[in-house]
């Protein structure tokens, strides 16, 4: 098990009138009667300490999946760095360099069950390469060619004009816009 005070330092007090609602972009604040309107979501004081280990199983919680130490683990690489962009190879080998044990197939399936219930977003840059997303925020992509790097563009930096009208029984779900940018020659 790991302690908090060797992941985050210190653990920062809430104040017991605020209620923490645990969100994938961190811990929303609210009153406690604000919170008392919106049951589902809410987490306990008890369980939001300011320590990634804890409010990652919070988290798990909240949206339903068994906080299993695979789960765990795997949860506190991803969300205990902020925001970043990860595919499933390069979270393995993460997880092999801090000898946490599990597959290359266990990566993937947590990575895959993390997105169905929206603690991250997958985005597909070439057919054979998928980057997972812990910012679950709509923003679009850069991917730097040759680094195979994938970099944020805040959401009102692309405008789209307009959207194409759905076929019949159908609706948008998202958009995702990738832009490949490659260094210039000097």
């Amino acid at each position: 098990m790991i302690s908090c005070a060797t992941i985050s330092g210190k653990v920062k007090a809430i104040p017991s009138r605020l209620v923490g609602i645990m969100t994938p972009r961190g811990v929303i604040f609210t009153s406690a009667v604000e919170a008392a309107e919106q049951p589902a979501g809410r987490v306990s004081r008890a369980e939001l300490t300011g320590c990634p280990w804890h409010d990652t199983k919070a988290m798990l919680r909240l949206v339903g999946l068994r906080p299993t130490r695979q789960r765990m683990a795997l949860g506190w690489m991803l969300f205990a760095k902020g925001d970043r962009h990860i595919t499933a190879e390069m979270l393995y080998e993460e997880a092999t360099r801090a000898k946490v044990p599990v597959s290359l197939a266990t990566v993937y399936n947590t990575l895959h069950q993390f997105t169905e219930v929206g603690l991250l977003r997958q985005v597909a840059v070439d057919g054979s390469k998928t980057y997972f997303d812990t910012n679950a925020t709509d923003h679009h992509h850069f991917f730097v060619e040759g680094e195979h790097a994938l970099l944020d563009i805040p959401g009102a930096d692309v405008m789209l004009d307009r959207m194409p009208v759905p076929p019949e029984g159908y609706e948008i779900a998202r958009v995702d816009v990738v832009v490949r940018l490659r260094r210039k020659d000097r």
